[in-house]
């Protein structure tokens, strides 16, 4: 319930303080929030499945978003970028359907 109200208050406070991200955060961003989302979908995955650990989520939240950032910023050093941010998306938007796909079977038994 607590991460329930920490997102929707997070959410209420970037809707209305509209944060400035700085030049050099742009490119890291989106992969970090997907590498987030990507977090959320196995935590709440786990949660269906009565596995869930704070401990694990908290580690694989900040885990997931340092690595791809990371990976992106590589890419970046390496003059490929933009094609290392789309491998990283499609790494984790692969994860976030499979996790997608296990809470609807969960949730739907189908």
């Amino acid at each position: 319930m607590i991460a329930i109200i920490g997102l929707l208050v997070g959410v209420a406070v970037g809707i209305l303080w509209h944060p400035i991200i700085p030049l050099w955060m742009e490119p890291y961003l989106p992969i970090a929030i997907v590498a987030a989302l990507d977090a959320v979908f196995g935590g709440f995955r786990a949660l269906m499945e009565k596995r869930f650990d704070d401990r694990i989520f908290a580690v694989s939240f900040l885990s997931n978003v340092v690595i791809a950032s990371f990976l992106v910023f590589l890419g970046d050093q390496l003059g490929v970028g933009a094609q290392m941010s789309t491998g990283v998306v499609v790494i984790l938007a692969m994860r976030i359907f499979a996790n997608a796909a296990a809470i609807r079977r969960i949730l739907f038994k189908a």
